[in-house]
């Protein structure tokens, strides 16, 4: 693909570190509370994970299981993944440095929002497929256009506009079977807002009616068809 599609790895950095540097504490804190409170629940212990475009390796940081990878065209996220993670630097939409058929999960973040066109998206998820096991899961995060409205074009680096419905479709489009899709998740965002103490977050995620009223964020998880 033309790089010149994807952002420049040094202005990646300077974005995200002027979009997220001030909250990087909190938003590790949170997401030790997401990982242990909800998604410790989708992935095993012994599963070997992939987090893509990981950013901050909020994700993979705080995760328990076997093996982990991180992937991100930032530099900077390969200062912040812990020593346990082997990070991949690369174009997401070609070949990954990975064995096929050699992940467990593929978890991705408010991320797919961010790639320049539905094609690049379809191809990074047939290479997901690719190196999947049989069986193995894709479990996305991301902000639905469907309730966000124009905030969600306030972030000038999103381009794709995606709802549950949208990805889900694009997942079985690329031959994936999806097993769970929840409209509304999490709140948007944690940039520019008042940090929530942390026992709301964990308190939120054991009553799912919350998620209806102030979930903004969908949650799709798919799986590749066992051989």
């Amino acid at each position: 693909m033309n790089r010149s599609l994807l952002h420049d790895p040094a202005e990646l950095q300077r974005v995200y570190k002027r979009r997220f540097d001030a909250h990087i504490e909190y938003r590790t804190q949170v997401w030790r509370v997401l990982t242990s409170r909800f998604f410790a629940r989708l992935v095993p212990a012994g599963a070997t994970v992939l987090d893509l475009g990981c950013g901050y390796g909020e994700f993979i940081n705080n995760i328990q299981c076997a093996h982990k990878y991180a992937m991100d065209l930032n530099p900077e996220a390969a200062k912040y993944v812990s020593q346990e993670v082997k990070f991949i630097s690369q174009d997401c939409s070609q070949p990954w440095q990975l064995p096929e058929d050699s992940l467990d999960i593929v978890f991705t973040s408010n991320f797919f929002e961010h790639l320049p066109s539905k094609t690049v998206l379809g191809d990074t998820l047939v290479q997901a497929k690719r190196y999947l096991r049989p069986g193995g899961r894709i479990i996305a995060l991301g902000p639905n256009a469907k309730y966000i409205g124009g905030a969600y074009w306030d972030f000038w680096d999103h381009h794709l506009a995606l709802t549950d419905q949208s990805l889900a479709e694009a997942l079985e489009t690329q031959g994936f079977r999806v097993c769970q899709a929840i409209r509304k998740f999490l709140p948007y965002t944690m940039v520019n807002k008042r940090p929530f103490p942390l026992l709301f977050v964990s308190l939120y995620l054991m009553v799912p009616v919350a998620w209806t009223v102030l979930g903004k964020q969908f949650l799709v998880i798919a799986s590749k068809p066992a051989e």
